[in-house]
Formats: C-alpha cells, sequence, structure tokens
C-alpha cells in the first residue's frame, strides 16, 4: 500500500472518527460580527513523543485546539517491536490502524487489528501493543479527554522533539 493512500486512510479516520465521538464540542465560535475563528484549523503536527523506535507524531492537542478536550496522535511502531508493557490510561484510548497488524491486548484479552479497524481501551484498563506484521504499524491514536502526551512524557519515558 503507498504513501498516498495510507495518508488518505488517515484524514479519512480523523474526518469520520472525531465528529462521530465529538459532535459539535469543537465547533468553531465566530464573534458577533461573524468574524473567522482565531485558529488554524489545520496541522501537520505539533511535536514528537519518541521513545527508543516507538513515535506519536503529535497531530491535534491543547496547544493547538485551545482545548484539551482531545487529543489525536499518529503512532508508528517498528517491524519487530515485541510490545510494551501492560499500562493504564486515564483517558478513552482509540486506535484507528492505517498500515500492519497491531497487537491489542486489554485485561488480558489479544485482539489483532488490522488497516481500518478500530480498537479501544478505556480508562484504567490494562493495555500493551505489539506489532505482529513483517513491516511496521501506524495507527491514530485518540485520547478523550486529552492529557495522555503530557503524561507519556511525565511518566513513561518520551522524550518531546519539536516539528519543524
Amino acid at each position: 500500500m503507498n504513501m498516498t493512500r495510507n495518508g488518505a486512510r488517515m484524514v479519512a479516520a480523523a474526518v469520520i472518527v472525531v465528529p462521530l465521538l465529538f459532535g459539535g464540542a469543537f465547533a468553531a465560535q465566530a464573534d458577533d460580527a461573524g468574524a473567522a475563528p482565531a485558529y488554524a484549523a489545520k496541522s501537520t503536527g505539533t511535536r514528537d513523543l519518541v521513545a527508543g523506535d516507538v513515535r506519536i507524531r503529535m497531530l491535534l492537542e491543547a496547544s493547538n485546539l485551545g482545548d484539551a478536550g482531545v487529543e489525536l496522535g499518529e503512532l508508528s511502531l517498528p517491524a519487530g517491536y515485541s510490545g510494551s508493557d501492560a499500562h493504564a490510561h486515564a483517558s478513552l484510548e482509540i486506535f484507528y490502524v492505517v498500515e500492519g497488524v497491531l497487537g491489542h491486548e486489554v485485561n488480558g484479552r489479544r485482539y489483532e487489528l488490522h488497516p481500518g479497524e478500530v480498537g479501544f481501551v478505556k480508562p484504567g484498563d490494562e493495555v500493551r501493543h505489539s506489532v505482529l506484521s513483517p513491516g511496521p504499524v501506524r495507527t491514530l491514536v485518540i485520547w478523550v479527554p486529552g492529557g495522555e502526551a503530557d503524561r507519556l512524557v511525565e511518566h513513561a519515558g518520551f522524550a518531546v522533539q519539536p516539528r519543524p
């Protein structure tokens, strides 16, 4: 599958999933004069979170949304990634697989997520991820509410790399 098709899948997933989850929660509010909202309604990413070969390109978060209600990142796991330790999040965590096969273990139950499939983890549940395909995995990851990116930096050893 080429990068153009993968990119189209990611955009389609974000366009479909985010409005379904949040409805009008992030609707732009113009002032009384009808002026356009004061934010850039486009993002190529705000920062990269990196831990070894694992990379999360943060696409939407409080710094560009102006609200911590949701975060959206592109998670890249390398081929052969044997798995994270089981861990929990304070937020609902949703994965949309764009490329590869993601091992998605929730509370000890194992799932295989293929391109076009969605997996999720409720707050407090134990989750573990691995790469089951011969190549890398790319997913969109959505956290509701936001704040998980900062928790990954503070508690899980991720380093921040600013986006160019």
